[in-house]
């Protein structure tokens, strides 16, 4: 057997072809050494790619399979999902176009389940009309939750900024009501782990963002941190994990308020990701942390405006696709270490304690 390093298997959904997913996925992939470093699996078209790539002038070369366990290493591999032309309407969703965008997801994910692929990146799609075409879930977080049967975690990853977000794709008068003391406590303890695990950082500081302006003054403006909010730090904090706050959300992201921490929490979407997209803009990655597979994608959407324009910027899209295989690989070497930690020998009754030796 050779002693070649398997490479990363990275399968790649194509999402909404009328916007940019297609684009930013040549151009990720037009450097012909890519392939040097992990193996991509696009689930898409021939026809659809071939399309694309005489609008943008690319010269990505495809080697075309009929399922991702025929992929071969070296290659940029491109299972086809569709032997049919397609017919792109730049700049607008279409039926066509979501429901394409549905498949490839859909063909990616079982290719994830088979274990054919390793991590899923995927391109942006239109929630909206994928809702519409009787796709159950306001976004891929959610629609890999159900096909993978853990509850997962919204985590916006760059270098320098990593924020989580409590609350997902809801409206923000529900927000309050789904702040309880047990569902943060068990969000901040699965975002420490993620931290520990996916990014190998062995005592993560977190912090925690109060839901009012101003974190609620005191309680004149609110008293989520003060009978929910504060509590649930307290209890986590009590049981060893360093979390903090509540902080007020309009003023902690000064650098030199975030720098200090590892992670933050935020209660909701926008309160989380409006200012992660201001300051990691193109280098930032949404990963569905807390999941027992690897999921990232763009920080962006599919960005109608300036499909077909050759204005896509692939950077988020080469970001997502280094950060799943640096997180596979941080967490394979995890519990490679947990399965062969050390464990203290048995002593048949004398006193003290042999040298430790690793688990069988």
């Amino acid at each position: 057997m050779s002693s070649k390093q398997a490479l990363v298997k990275v399968g790649i959904s194509v999402g909404d072809f009328n916007g940019i997913g297609p684009e930013i996925i040549l151009k990720a992939l037009s450097d012909k050494s890519i392939a040097e470093f992990y193996t991509p699996i696009v689930f898409g078209s021939g026809k659809l790619f071939t399309f694309q790539k005489n609008i943008f002038k690319l010269q990505t070369n495809f080697h075309y399979i009929n399922s991702a366990a025929e992929a071969v290493e070296g290659k940029i591999n491109l299972v086809n999902i569709s032997k049919e032309s397609s017919n792109v309407t730049f700049g607008a969703p279409t039926s066509e176009s979501t429901k394409f965008a549905i498949d490839s997801l859909e063909a990616a994910t079982s290719a994830l389940e088979a274990k054919d692929i390793d991590v899923l990146v995927t391109a942006p799609i239109n929630k909206d009309e994928m809702i519409k075409e009787g796709f159950s879930h306001p976004g891929h977080t959610g629609y890999l939750e159900e096909r993978f049967k853990k509850k997962g975690l919204m985590f916006l990853v760059s270098e320098d900024l990593k924020v989580a977000v409590l609350t997902h794709h809801i409206p923000l008068r529900q927000v309050p009501e789904q702040i309880t003391k047990e569902q943060l406590k068990t969000t901040i303890k699965q975002l420490n782990q993620t931290l520990i695990e996916d990014f190998q950082i062995p005592r993560p500081k977190i912090a925690v963002l109060g839901l009012n302006p101003h974190s609620g003054d005191g309680g004149t403006i609110g008293t989520e941190e003060l009978e929910v909010i504060q509590p649930a730090i307290k209890e986590v904090a009590d049981n060893g994990i360093l979390a903090f706050g509540p902080f007020p959300a309009d003023s902690f992201f000064q650098p030199s308020n975030h720098s200090k921490y590892d992670a933050v929490l935020a209660m909701y979407h926008d309160q989380g990701l409006t200012p992660f997209k201001t300051l990691a803009y193109e280098k930032g990655v949404n990963y569905s942390a807390g999941l027992p597979i690897v999921r990232t994608s763009p920080d962006h959407g599919v960005a109608y405006d300036i499909a077909g324009k050759d204005l896509a910027d692939a950077t988020s899209m080469n970001e997502a696709i280094f950060t799943a295989i640096k997180i596979y690989n941080n967490r394979k070497e995890y519990n490679n270490l947990r399965e062969h930690r050390l464990v203290p020998r048995k002593t048949n009754g004398r006193e003290g304690m042999d040298e430790d030796l690793p688990r069988n």
